[in-house]
């Protein structure tokens, strides 16, 4: 008797549902091709105690694709992902910029953080599905790799070469949050990063952290007083709100000025080059737009003669998802936290850091396997709000 026809897709089904007893141990492997047809069948969302959170996007096909959102107002986008499901199920997930379009202009109200963090969380999922799908990571998808690793920064590290690190500048009892600090305040600054410099030499990439938190008179004293121990740049001058104020301040230093983790969008960051208030941006994959807008910034920045040196404060999504950014654009300077291993939340460990460098991500989709019962342990209440306060005269300030 001749053996019944099956697909692609019903072969896959019976080989996967005869390995269930070993599901374990398999990565998410696509049992689909790229000619196949696929649609989303669930989303979900998880709050993680530390703030972090997850979307998770299923479909028929088995593919599950994953992201982060903004780790500020958890519980709101970790709603509002769940929202986009009225229009997201039963669609094709590989048509990630059509879903783009559709999640940003199906919206009276545009933009914002918890917005974009919601468009940026689902981007980065669908892209992973679409990877998996195709067989390969994103990078190959955005144009293939542009560089071979991935320069990152975080902690110095001598045996991984790390040679890249960011401070927040600080006096010997608090950090800069008056609005015109005195001479002695901003002598007690410079002596600590100037120590800084000396202990570890002018080989190691220094990035000062404004924060957004320094007012503009003290930010222009400091920036001033710093500039003979070559910090690498300043981040987050002024407030993002206030573009031509950062653009005037950027003027009167010869620092590389760096800015994006409050800016969504291509049309926040155009802003910012237009008016050369930042020659570094750092656009953020979890609230800025996903990996689709990342890629659209990144070509305007090009323009400007601007590179991209993500933002990265999150989870391994956040990482891999820039890190699939940063393989496919000529315009990369170096990754944020990338010296992070996230084992607590992957299934298989990253790629080891070389010479100050991570190895592409090659394996499908964004390049990680999220570990689901690791997840799972951590979800929970996330951390509350905490507001700072002067302790002279009781003001709310900066942070």
């Amino acid at each position: 008797m001749p053996l019944p026809q099956m697909d692609r897709r019903s072969w896959f089904k019976t080989m996967l549902t005869a390995a269930a007893p070993f599901a374990a141990l398999r990565t998410d492997a696509a049992a689909i091709g790229p000619k196949d047809k696929i649609k989303v069948t669930k989303i979900e969302s998880f709050v993680l105690k530390n703030t972090w959170v997850f979307v998770k996007i299923s479909t028929d096909a088995g593919v599950t694709g994953w992201g982060e959102m903004l780790k500020d107002d958890a519980k709101a986008c970790a709603a509002g992902a769940l929202e986009v499901a009225d229009y997201l199920v039963g669609q094709d997930p590989t048509r990630v910029a059509f879903h783009w379009q559709a999640i940003q202009r199906g919206a009276f109200y545009r933009g914002g953080p918890v917005k974009t963090a919601i468009q940026s969380g689902i981007d980065q999922a669908l892209w992973d599905i679409t990877g998996k799908v195709f067989g390969v990571p994103v990078h190959r998808l955005l144009g293939g790799p542009t560089r071979d690793r991935v320069r990152v920064y975080g902690t110095l590290d001598e045996k991984k070469g790390i040679n890249a690190m960011k401070v927040r500048l600080n006096g010997k009892t608090r950090l800069p949050f008056k609005y015109n600090e005195g001479a002695q305040f901003v002598d007690e600054v410079v002596e600590r990063f100037k120590a800084l410099r000396e202990r570890v030499g002018k080989g190691i990439d220094i990035g000062v952290e404004f924060h957004g938190a320094v007012q503009p008179p003290t930010a222009m004293s400091l920036m001033k007083a710093l500039e003979p121990y070559q910090p690498w740049f300043y981040e987050e001058i002024a407030q993002a709100l206030n573009v031509d104020v950062m653009a005037e301040m950027a003027k009167k230093t010869h620092i590389p000025i760096a800015t994006g983790e409050r800016i969504f969008t291509k049309w926040g960051f155009r802003e910012i080059l237009e008016k050369r208030a930042a020659s570094i941006l750092q656009p953020d994959v979890c609230y800025a737009g996903g990996i689709t807008e990342l890629r659209l910034i990144a070509g305007m920045a090009e323009a400007y003669y601007s590179p991209l040196a993500p933002h990265n404060p999150q989870g391994p999504c956040s990482l891999a998802a820039s890190l699939q950014v940063a393989a496919s654009i000529p315009n990369f300077l170096i990754q944020e936290r990338g010296d992070n291993e996230y084992s607590d939340l992957l299934a298989k460990p990253l790629p080891p850091i070389v010479n100050g460098h991570r190895p592409l991500l090659t394996e499908p989709g964004l390049g990680i396997t999220i570990d689901e019962n690791k997840l799972m342990a951590q979800v929970g209440e996330p951390k509350p709000y905490k507001a700072q306060f002067d302790p002279e005269d009781g003001s709310v300030i900066d942070w």
